[in-house]
């Protein structure tokens, strides 16, 4: 029997690593690190020293190569065909390093309920038992930069992406908005008269950038700052929160 954890990490700084997830991760055979390519060497070596600071134990770190996926068709197609080559190579691992079964652990950004694609890359293995190990989300990180709630006042919270805010908008009766997943600056689309925007990127780790005020102002500074910590360090995360004038 292969058992496939899940363990949301956060941000990847070890002081956000919750003691669950540091047992999760001393109690595997084996885990499993991908690789995105030269310009995200940052985010494999940042898996490596979690393991360095919270392993007690010996245990195997198995690096791969993951795929690239194909964004010349339709979106959803290419997504799911990327998945599977996922979880073609996390079988192939789990073959050949645990054939006789164990705990294979992978590190998942922040929670792998949110926004990510672990679960159901995971639920391709069908001879796996998947757990997973909640992990502190973005979401929670950007509320607590900025020091603001997520919701106004009895009101709802839509969380969605770049891509869905550019091609279906935001309603006028929702209140606050979170994006995530956004390499294109989405919230340029949005009519900024009276908007707050609360952005951050890199949250929770030592180079972590954060900048609120109205939208109108400082949306052109985000597009800026966004681009220059791009090129500075071969990759970004960042997510941000936008809110309706005159909600609180």
């Amino acid at each position: 029997m292969i058992e496939l954890v899940l363990v949301g990490i956060g941000t990847g700084n070890p002081d956000d690593i919750t003691l669950r997830a540091v047992h999760a991760l001393n109690a595997a055979d084996l885990v499993l690190i991908p690789r995105k390519g030269p310009d995200k060497d940052d985010l494999a070596a940042l898996r490596r020293r979690i393991c360095d600071a919270v392993l007690t134990a010996p245990v195997r770190m198995v690096e791969f190569d993951m795929p690239v996926r194909d964004a010349s068709g339709d979106y959803l197609d290419g997504v799911r065909d990327w998945h599977e080559a996922i979880a073609r190579i996390w079988a192939g691992l789990i073959d050949a390093h645990l054939p006789q079964g164990g705990r294979v652990a992978l590190m998942v950004w922040g929670d792998p309920s949110l926004y990510d694609s672990s679960l159901r890359i995971a639920g391709r293995l069908e001879a796996a038992r998947v757990s997973v190990i909640p992990g502190v989300t973005s979401l929670q990180l950007l509320t607590a930069a900025h020091a603001i709630p997520l919701n106004t006042l009895g009101g709802p919270v839509l969380l969605t992406t770049g891509r869905r805010l550019r091609e279906e908008g935001w309603a006028a009766d929702v209140p606050t908005v979170v994006v995530m997943l956004d390499g294109e600056c989405s919230f340029g689309t949005v009519a900024p008269e009276g908007v707050q925007i609360y952005w951050s990127a890199y949250l929770g780790l030592p180079q972590e950038i954060s900048l609120s005020g109205p939208l109108a102002e400082i949306a052109g500074e985000i597009v800026t700052t966004r681009r220059r910590a791009r090129a500075a360090h071969g990759w970004i995360m960042d997510t941000y929160l936008m809110r309706h004038p005159g909600r609180d």
